[in-house]
């Protein structure tokens, strides 16, 4: 009996990317538990996760919360990322890289949906880490000119 490997569905990949990619489900679908990459994903979004918790309990002037936050906006954009070239990748390329040896499937709306899906998030992802860190460079910017010159700015 041959040892046929199972079948790895795209629109399974790319959901999963989407929806648990900042801890690695897409990898351990693909690849199994011994994929290293896999493994490195829930570490930077955990330190990224207590950065945001750190904000909500110890506000927005806490210095550790500014090194660790970026990190969950960073994972969050390569799951989306990684959904996004999954889903786009051509059935034919994907079965020969996946599923080789097995017979093509012909995938439908599933990854369509899993991109879009992607492309909203990452854009809110996106727009929001930009206008935080803008602000906290005006911020930051603000506070120094005042410490510089306190008559100058009130």
């Amino acid at each position: 009996m041959p040892n046929n490997p199972p079948y790895r569905s795209k629109t399974v990949t790319a959901w999963l990317a989407l929806l648990l990619g900042t801890l690695g489900a897409h990898r351990l679908y693909l690849h199994g538990r011994r994929d290293f990459w896999a493994w490195l994903h829930p570490l930077p979004t955990l330190a990224g996760l207590v950065g945001v918790i750190r904000i909500r309990n110890l506000g927005q002037n806490d210095h550790i919360a500014w090194a660790l936050a970026p990190l969950l906006g960073l994972m969050i954009a390569v799951a989306t990322l990684s959904a996004l070239v999954h889903a786009l990748t051509p059935d034919e390329k994907w079965d020969a890289r996946y599923n080789p040896g097995q017979p093509g499937h012909a995938t439908a709306w599933g990854p369509v949906f899993a991109a879009i899906a992607a492309l909203m998030l990452g854009g809110v992802g996106l727009m929001g880490a930009v206008a935080y860190g803008g602000q906290k460079f005006f911020e930051y910017q603000f506070e120094q000119e005042r410490q510089n010159d306190p008559q100058k700015v009130r």
